[in-house]
Order: C-alpha cells, then sequence, then structure tokens
C-alpha cells in the first residue's frame, strides 16, 4: 500500500509512475485523493460536533446544581448525538472505499527501473555460462521423464486433472534432492528455515498484495475462508504483522520450502506439456526483513543468492532486469532468472526476486522502532531460492544423454548417492 501522505504531496508524481506500468491506475489516485478530502471534511464536521456536544454537556451540568431547566439543552444533546453517529457511519463507508481502493494501487517502480510495456522491454543484466552444443537433438524434459519413468502425466491428470503431475521413483529423490541441496545452501548464507501453515487468511494474503487483485489465480477453502498459498512469500512476510521490530533485530533473513498452489487463471495454452507451469510445485523461498536504506543493497545479495544455486548445479542462465510494465504488483523492483532450456532454445524463468519497498509492510503493519525511538515501516523483499520443478526440468534437459540416461550435477551426488539417472 502506497503512503496516503504521498499522493496527497505529490499527486502528479505518484500518476506519473504508475502511469508507466500501464492500465488506468491514475484514476484510482484520484479516487481515493476525492475519498481522502471527503473523509478529512467528515472528521472536522465530527470534531466540531463532538466540541458543540461537551460545551452543552457542561452546561448541563452546571444548570442542573442550580435546579435549572436543562430540557432545551438535552434536546440539542441529543440531536448533535443523532447526527455524529450519522457521521460516524457515514465516515466508516468512506475510510473502507477508500482502503479498498488503496489496496488495488500497485507499487511506484523504483528510478532505476525501465520504462516498458511488457517483457520485451526487459534489460538483461548478465549471463553465466555457455549453453551446451549437442550432438543429437535434445529432448524436452517431458520426454526425458516419460522414457525415465520419473515423471507420470496421465496418472497426474487421472487424480487431478491437467497441469498435475506424479513424481516418482527418481524423479521424487531428485525434487528431495534440490529441496534439501537449496535450503542446506541458503542456510550457510544466514537464512532461517520456517515450516510455516499452507493454508493462510485472507489478510494475511491482503498484507503480501494477493488480495483483492488476484482472488481469481488462488484457490479458496470456501467453508474455511482459507487459500492455500500461491509462494512461501505470503507466510514468511507476515510473520510479524502488526509488530514493531527492534533495530539490532535487522535484518531478518527466512526461508521456506513449501509446495504453492494457483489456478494459473489466464495462462490456459502456455506452456501445456511439462511441468513449466503447474497448478501445483515445489518452491524454496527466500523473504528479507531490512531497514529502508539497505534495501537495495540486500535486493542485490538476494538475487546473488539464488543465482549461486545455478551456478552450482553448473546451469546456464541469465539474469533480466524487469521493466515498468512487466513488474509485479507489489514490487518497485524486480530481477528475474532465467536458466537454459535446450528444447526450446531459450531461457526460462526460474526465479524473481524483487524489492517491495515499504508497500507490503504498510499493508501488514509491520515497522521497527530505530536508534532515534522512531517508528518506522521496514522494507521486505522476496527471491525464489529456486523454484524447485522448474530447475529440475532444467537439469533433465541440460544434462541429458543420447542414450536417454541423464548425469547428476556433482552438487547433487552426495544427496542422490548416484552419478547417471537411467
Amino acid at each position: 500500500m502506497l503512503d496516503i501522505q504521498l499522493l496527497r504531496d505529490k499527486p502528479h508524481f505518484v500518476k506519473e509512475r504508475l502511469k508507466t506500468r500501464g492500465g488506468d491506475h491514475h484514476l484510482l489516485v484520484d479516487r481515493v485523493l476525492s475519498l481522502d478530502q471527503e473523509r478529512r471534511s467528515i472528521l472536522r464536521e465530527l470534531e466540531a460536533l463532538r466540541s458543540e456536544r461537551n460545551r452543552i454537556s457542561k452546561e448541563i451540568g452546571v444548570m442542573k446544581k442550580q435546579s435549572l431547566d436543562t430540557s432545551n439543552l438535552e434536546a440539542q444533546v441529543k440531536k448533535i448525538r443523532e447526527n455524529i453517529e450519522e457521521l460516524e457511519a457515514k465516515l466508516s463507508i468512506v475510510e473502507s472505499d477508500m482502503r479498498n481502493l488503496m489496496l488495488r494501487i500497485p507499487n511506484i517502480p523504483h528510478e532505476s527501473v525501465p520504462i516498458g510495456e511488457d517483457e520485451k522491454d526487459n534489460v538483461e543484466v548478465r549471463r553465466y555460462g555457455t549453453p551446451r552444443e549437442f550432438n543429437f537433438e535434445p529432448k524436452p524434459h517431458w520426454e526425458i521423464g516419460e522414457k525415465l519413468d520419473i515423471l507420470d502425466f496421465e496418472r497426474g491428470a487421472k487424480l487431478s486433472g491437467s497441469r498435475f503431475t506424479v513424481l516418482k521413483n527418481m524423479g521424487a529423490k531428485l525434487e528431495r534432492a534440490l529441496i534439501n541441496f537449496m535450503l542446506d545452501m541458503h542456510a550457510k548464507k544466514g537464512y532461517i528455515e520456517v515450516l510455516p501453515p499452507h493454508l493462510v487468511k485472507p489478510e494475511v494474503l491482503e498484507g503480501t498484495g494477493q488480495l483483492p487483485k488476484f482472488e481469481e489465480e488462488l484457490y479458496k477453502c470456501e467453508r474455511d475462508n482459507l487459500y492455500l498459498i500461491p509462494t512461501a512469500e505470503v507466510p514468511l512476510t507476515n510473520l510479524f504483522r502488526d509488530e514493531i521490530l527492534r533495530e539490532d533485530q535487522l535484518p531478518i533473513y527466512l526461508m521456506s520450502y513449501t509446495p504453492c498452489y494457483r489456478r494459473e487463471a489466464g495462462a490456459y495454452g502456455k506452456d501445456i506439456r511439462g511441468i513449466i507451469r503447474q497448478h501445483q510445485f515445489n518452491k524454496v523461498e527466500l523473504v528479507k526483513i531490512v531497514k529502508p536504506e539497505d534495501s537495495y543493497e540486500e535486493l542485490e545479495k538476494l538475487t546473488r543468492d539464488a543465482e549461486d544455486v545455478l551456478r552450482a548445479l553448473e546451469l546456464p542462465y541469465r539474469v533480466v532486469l524487469l521493466c515498468s510494465g512487466d513488474l509485479g504488483f507489489s514490487s518497485a523492483k524486480t530481477y528475474d532468472i532465467e536458466v537454459w532450456f535446450p528444447s526450446q532454445n531459450r531461457y526460462r524463468e526460474v526465479s524473481s526476486c524483487s524489492n517491495c519497498e515499504d508497500f507490503q509492510a504498510r499493508r501488514i503493519n509491520m515497522r521497527f522502532k530505530d536508534t532515534q525511538g522512531r517508528n518506522r515501516y521496514v522494507h521486505t523483499l522476496n527471491g525464489s531460492g529456486l523454484a524447485v520443478g522448474r530447475t529440475l526440468a532444467a537439469i533433465l534437459e541440460n544434462y541429458q544423454r543420447e542414450d536417454g540416461s541423464v548425469v547428476v550435477p556433482h552438487a547433487l551426488r552426495d544427496y542422490l548417492k548416484l552419478d547417471i539417472i537411467r
């Protein structure tokens, strides 16, 4: 959520920056500011009425001590009380409408974010590794997985429908090895492992920005009014909601392995085959809660932490800076890490690392007390470290051999106790 004071003081700046995202967010800003003016007008009326009520009430008290008739004044107080109740009800509606609109305004892109419409305007920052040259036609991961009997798409569909997959044999073991490998790597860098609930309250998703905008993307348990998490970013970032942290507690580095659940609404027709786009997938998530002045340095470190997994697995990848039109709702700046897929002859996203600045912290009401005794909003960051299924798919494709077997990356051999998957 944006700072309402920023909207009041610099409405033109806010609207111009939001315009770079595309859409009509400037209209939301205008509606919020209109409601804000109405809210402040009601508050002024309420203050005047309460002051008048208090004045008359004191006068009634004095008159009663003198045994004087106070019926006219009591009638005035009653009328004022009714007016106050009407205004308080009106204020509640205005504040609710204003908050709902504020929740729909995305974050302001950081000044270093390139202006653009969509992914074609993203800017490549760096590359690592050289894509392997094959002396045979590389197969897609789904063909490799089916022939090795480690990916079962037919039984996944039988159990749950499209975009669900059963991993078995060495597929299940490879997935588990990757999870443990990623957690072990990040633990060495100071991330604290958390195993959170997979079902969360609506206000938790509202806090990180998935609600209200992305309701259709989420799986909801109607009976309990709980949602399955689309990413561990949601519970991890909310761990300290409505709390005031001490400055010496920061930075906080958190990591979590969880399944993630997404409807992928609007994505039909994309990545129908394979495990690139699933309704349920595993991910190791990284979250940072930091002081505002440190957040952009922490973003660079976070991105490097995610990159280090791919480096250790010796997978070619590139880092891309997202343009304004491709930014996520809550992000002020995002780097995508894309791993090489030989069968597609292209890089595909395996991690997004974002700085949300104080956007989520305001929604969550998460602050820290600085050395001057001021309560300030923290900055929150998140990134995949990494999406496990996509990393597994990249290993199958990049390490495949002509006979259909797959070489196990050196970094995973101690986990799998195996050199080659046959």
